[in-house]
């Protein structure tokens, strides 16, 4: 049996009197691939901030993998990998430069960590990239940047903003790809937040979040049953209309 990756309880957080976030329960186990669905606006990247810890949790628990973030934040993080909305990479270093800073920050050694950038960029056909600054490579291969930089300190959860907006439909394809064969080879956790619903797997796992609120938590297939609907798009329709 998989143990629990990510363990998110009775979470709250308001922006004075907004309530961007009303009592979230999820649950992540390891290799389970799962989609954080919501429009704009929904609460997905207050989540993220907050399962980082760019902002306090106010009330709840968030544990990654049984240690508890707000009393063993260093522990807790150490597990996860993360690629926020906003891009992250400095244009001006190249991609080996980006990496080995990313490294240091992470205590590896620098041989060590080129070897799994290495491996990483492998995996993705990229390693010929490795000498080029960022603003030479093309949106989606920056965007497969910094998912190897999320990947270089080998976590064992990996958090991903609306990692595709922005880049063409080729590469899309190709991320997400890429990230359901982690969650199959490696047995990474992956919570995927996005509004685009082609981005779901069928046999994955879907949360809906809805101004703040979890909607529904489970496998498509389920919550397609429950909602008597044919397809995601019907389904999220179903959850959020008014």
């Amino acid at each position: 049996m998989n143990s629990s990756a990510l363990t998110i309880k009775t979470l709250n957080h308001n922006f004075g009197s907004l309530k961007a976030l009303d009592n979230i329960d999820i649950t992540l186990n390891e290799g389970d691939y799962s989609i954080l669905l919501g429009l704009n606006g929904a609460g997905k990247t207050t989540l993220f901030s907050l399962i980082t810890r760019l902002y306090d949790n106010q009330t709840g628990l968030i544990e990654i993998f049984s240690h508890n973030l707000k009393k063993n934040p260093t522990k807790a993080l150490a597990n996860i990998g993360v690629v926020f909305q906003q891009p992250t990479v400095d244009l001006d270093l190249t991609v080996e430069q980006n990496l080995q800073y990313h490294a240091s920050l992470h205590g590896m050694r620098k041989k060590f960590a080129l070897n799994n950038a290495l491996i990483e960029l492998k995996r993705q056909n990229m390693e010929n990239i490795l000498k080029k600054k960022v603003r030479e490579l093309s949106g989606g291969q920056k965007r497969r940047v910094e998912i190897v930089r999320a990947l270089m300190h080998n976590p064992k959860l990996l958090l991903l903003d609306e990692p595709t907006v922005g880049v063409d439909i080729e590469s899309r394809k190709l991320i997400v790809k890429h990230v359901k064969s982690l969650c199959k080879e490696k047995q990474l956790a992956v919570l995927w937040a996005t509004h685009l619903i082609d981005e779901v797997d069928q046999n994955g796992k879907l949360i809906v979040l809805h101004r703040g609120k979890v909607l529904a938590n489970d496998h498509v297939k389920n919550i397609l049953r429950k909602t008597k609907t044919k397809n995601v798009s019907n389904a999220f329709d179903y959850y959020t209309k008014d």
